[in-house]
């Protein structure tokens, strides 16, 4: 298979505004900086590409000084700072970088949302639009695969997710190979530089106890339990995992039922290949009990993808009561309530009568493998 496949954001052009900061977010390893090298390749903007490795570049940034980067971005239309989540204090030289160069572009990527965003949110208000990149979509994949092989190819995408290096590669040991990688090397990597957090065991034990549980309600208490540790600290390593684009919260939703559940959150991760190389189990599906969680992780997250990138924006939750009736996913989007379960199996499900007396006007949809397609591309 040819190494670069198309992604959502091909023309960076029109995000790319006079006097403004494009900020392109994402896990680690989704091919970020692939994304913005092809992009240069094609571009008429004179720019110039840093990194945030660069101590020098690091140090000037850093420094707050009006000269020296007025100096450095003399000349050019475009400047990009790649993984500039590295640079102490960046918003505020980005700032000083857009406010004091007339005319001048600026776009940086950063893989992680916690330490980058902390730093340019307040500096860069109304300075700066976000992007947000993810694994592979299906709707991207269906650059290369029609409707057919894409769901001929259902269990791959299951087991082994959608990393970019992961979807290149034909063999399915060095998939694993790839997957186990980027959870040793990357997916902490962010967390495990603040000074606060010093026990990858730790993180890596909370993230399994959070694997298998996808799609259940999280006790905060209960995980507190197995690993010895305080709630608080608990929850303080689960905010970290959803800004370093691990998993994803997902909270309950009431309006007007005294026995709809709303404490507890549903995680899905990012990618179900990193979910699968967490446990140690890349089984073939037929031989799995956890299908209909590999089923809802990849139908939730894919959705996700797909509202971002079609900029559709909703408040999204769970449903569930304490007689455990309960719904995936539930939208508010334009006033409207629309619910979704995701079932992996053929086995006809009817709305929760409950749901329907308190919610008539909303929606219902079954997902399953027959027609999930048309969901999330």
């Amino acid at each position: 298979m040819d190494n670069f496949i198309p992604r959502h954001y091909q023309k960076l052009e029109s995000f790319l505004k006079p006097n403004k900061v494009l900020v392109i977010f994402g896990p680690r390893q989704v091919g970020k900086t692939t994304l913005i090298r092809k992009f240069l390749e094609t571009t008429s903007f004179k720019y110039r590409l840093e990194t945030g490795d660069n101590l020098r570049i690091a140090g000037l940034f850093e420094s707050n000084d009006f000269e020296r980067i007025r100096e450095f971005a003399s000349g050019y239309e475009l400047i990009v700072i790649d993984e500039a989540q590295k640079i102490k204090n960046i918003g505020q030289g980005l700032k000083i970088l857009v406010d004091y160069v007339k005319g001048i572009r600026v776009l940086v990527t950063g893989s992680s949302s916690f330490e980058l965003a902390g730093q340019i949110g307040e500096p860069l208000t109304g300075r700066k639009s976000t992007l947000t990149l993810f694994p592979f979509s299906q709707s991207e994949l269906n650059i290369l695969y029609n409707s057919y092989d894409l769901k001929d190819k259902l269990e791959d995408f299951l087991i082994y997710g959608a990393y970019p290096e992961v979807i290149i590669n034909g063999d399915k040991n060095e998939k694993i190979r790839i997957l186990y990688e980027l959870v040793d090397s990357y997916l902490l990597k962010d967390i495990l530089e603040l000074d606060r957090v010093k026990s990858s065991k730790l993180l890596l034990d909370l993230l399994r106890l959070l694997a298998f549980q996808v799609g259940n309600l999280v006790s905060l208490s209960e995980l507190a339990n197995n690993l010895q540790i305080d709630s608080k600290t608990v929850a303080r390593y689960l905010d970290l995992f959803e800004k370093s684009f691990v998993i994803f919260s997902l909270r309950g939703f009431s309006k007007n039922l005294r026995s709809e559940l709303t404490r507890k959150n549903k995680y899905y991760f990012y990618d179900n290949g990193i979910r699968n190389s967490l446990i140690s189990n890349f089984n073939a599906l037929n031989i799995r009990n956890d299908q209909g969680m590999l089923w809802e992780n990849f139908i939730f997250m894919e959705r996700l993808k797909w509202r971002t990138y079609k900029n559709l924006f909703a408040n999204i939750y769970f449903w569930r009561t304490y007689e455990n009736k309960e719904i995936d996913l539930i939208e508010e989007r334009e006033g409207k309530l629309s619910a979704y379960e995701f079932k992996w199996g053929k086995k006809v499900q009817k709305v929760p009568a409950s749901w329907l007396s308190h919610y008539p006007e909303a929606s219902y949809e079954i997902i399953n493998p027959e027609n999930y397609l048309t969901f999330i591309k």
